[in-house]
């Protein structure tokens, strides 16, 4: 990297720790910079098969590459602060019709010591989305592999970008840690603003999480919230808390998670959308450079009136070999009833991928 980037990001992290300290140490600096790419390819071929109603495209067999980038920079400041910058690009994005752009994850962390860490989520990474799939697995989460519109995995989705987390450092109590997090976002469910703009809706989202661990087990709780400023018939807020307990005791580990999602309408609609309710456990083994595992999530739609959908069920079985930077993968998945309708959905992948 030449002279003129490194001055440029030195500058940039100056300001950072003058703007952090308010002014009371004005003559931080920053005093050491470390800069790092990495990377990972995967292949996987994938055979589908699936009889669900309404579904196009859910059968037959493809194969694909995925391919992404790391870039990570990251500076101390003179008063043991530290500030780093995080962006993933993912390079396939630019092959789908679909594609909001390559950076696929974009963060700015501070961090203070003792104080605690306050997290820019740009793109992704928000201590909420962070919770939203804990389960145990070898390879991929239950819902990657399925035609399904899964609730599971929703929890912080709509306070993941554009948002801004504060991190309690872990306190010890004996054997046992605790961790809390806090999420504000100005445009909850909506994408990050530009540099001095401003975000597509005024949606305040908020999110909080909670996680107590010790003698290999593990308690979280989280909760969020969007509150809808709009008027306009069909406006609602939304609710989700999430909860889960993990245990691990040497090669095994075991996960059971549950979420809920609650719609509230402003009472400028009759309709309104309906309550989700879902569960997952897993179980996985890990032994020197294998490991396994079995997921299963269940789903449940009911709304206003009552009326619950069919239950959709969502399994996997998994299987990783690892040697060295390569690892080989493999992963059947089965899924009955998607989007609640009576149907089948079956998917298996087998993958390579490469660490670089």
């Amino acid at each position: 990297m030449n002279n003129l980037i490194k001055e440029k990001f030195m500058n940039k992290l100056t300001k950072v720790g003058l703007s952090a300290l308010a002014g009371s140490l004005a003559a931080v600096s920053a005093n050491a910079s470390d800069y790092s790419v990495t990377g990972d390819t995967q292949v996987v071929w994938s055979s589908a098969q699936g009889n669900e109603a309404g579904a196009v495209g859910s059968n037959g067999k493809g194969i694909g590459v995925d391919t992404d980038l790391y870039f990570t920079a990251s500076g101390e400041l003179d008063n043991g602060f530290t500030v780093s910058v995080f962006s993933a690009m993912d390079m396939e994005q630019a092959n789908t019709a679909t594609s909001g752009g390559l950076n696929s994850s974009a963060q700015m962390t501070i961090g203070m010591g003792s104080l605690g860490t306050v997290q820019f989520n740009d793109v992704s990474g928000s201590a909420a989305n962070a919770i939203d799939d804990v389960l145990p697995k070898a390879y991929e989460e239950a819902w990657d592999g399925t035609t399904h519109s899964s609730n599971f995995h929703s929890f912080g989705s709509s306070t993941q970008s554009g948002s801004v987390d504060y991190r309690t450092p872990a306190l010890s109590i004996g054997d046992i840690s605790v961790s809390l997090t806090a999420t504000y976002d100005p445009n909850g469910g909506a994408g990050p603003a530009s540099a001095g703009g401003v975000g597509g809706n005024s949606n305040g989202g908020e999110a909080y999480t909670a996680k107590v661990s010790g003698m290999g087990l593990t308690l979280g709780l989280g909760y969020e919230t969007v509150d809808t400023a709009a008027t306009a018939a069909g406006a609602a807020d939304l609710e989700r808390n999430t909860g889960y307990l993990l245990y691990s005791n040497g090669p095994i580990s075991i996960g059971y998670q549950e979420t809920f999602q609650n719609t509230e309408n402003k009472g400028h609609s009759t309709t309104q959308a309906p309550d989700i309710q879902s569960d997952g456990m897993a179980f996985a083994f890990t032994q020197d450079n294998l490991s396994v595992s079995y997921a299963e999530v269940t789903e449940q739609v009911q709304d206003i009136a009552g009326v619950t959908e069919a239950e959709t069920e969502m399994t996997a079985i998994q299987a990783t070999y690892t040697m060295g930077a390569m690892t080989l993968g493999m992963s059947m998945y089965e899924t009955d009833n998607p989007e609640g309708t009576t149907g089948k959905y079956e998917e298996t992948e087998l993958s390579v991928s490469f660490a670089f």
